[in-house]
């Protein structure tokens, strides 16, 4: 399995590209603000996202740690939000949906990425590519249709 790429949510583009991060800057001035950015790095430290050619790996935890996977070719749809500070701050919230059992009961959402831009198509140009080695083709079926 060949990675591509491993990132997780950035602290520094929450607290530039947000306006909870910006009034978290301001409560700096008093001294909560440090803490408030010291609880949002650990937590951003405790999730990374592997890329590689078939899987999106999802390691999450420090003391208890869980391993997920989500099979490229089963992705549904890659969707990315960013609001005039996020595009400013050059981050974003990557959004993916899928047929794997990881996100059958509610999408997996990845806030404050850097370069999500580019992470979402390089995540198009992979998943496509994992369809076409396992020759599988995305089916929908709404109810309409029945």
């Amino acid at each position: 399995m060949q990675q591509t790429d491993v990132f997780r949510s950035s602290t520094w583009g929450w607290l530039r590209g947000t306006l909870a991060g910006w009034a978290t800057l301001l409560l700096c001035l008093t001294g909560i603000g440090f803490l408030i950015i010291l609880a949002k790095w650990i937590e951003n430290l405790t999730a990374s996202y592997e890329i590689s050619q078939d899987r999106l790996i999802i390691r999450r935890g420090i003391f208890m740690k869980s391993l997920d996977e989500i099979e490229l070719y089963r992705v549904k749809d890659i969707r990315i939000d960013f609001s005039l500070i996020n595009q400013w701050a050059g981050i974003g919230t990557i959004t993916i949906n899928s047929s794997d059992e990881t996100t059958r009961r509610a999408p997996l959402v990845i806030p404050h990425v850097e370069h999500a831009q580019r992470r979402r198509e390089e995540l198009r140009t992979l998943v496509d590519a994992a369809r076409q080695r396992r020759q599988v083709r995305e089916i929908d079926m709404a109810h309409e249709d029945y």
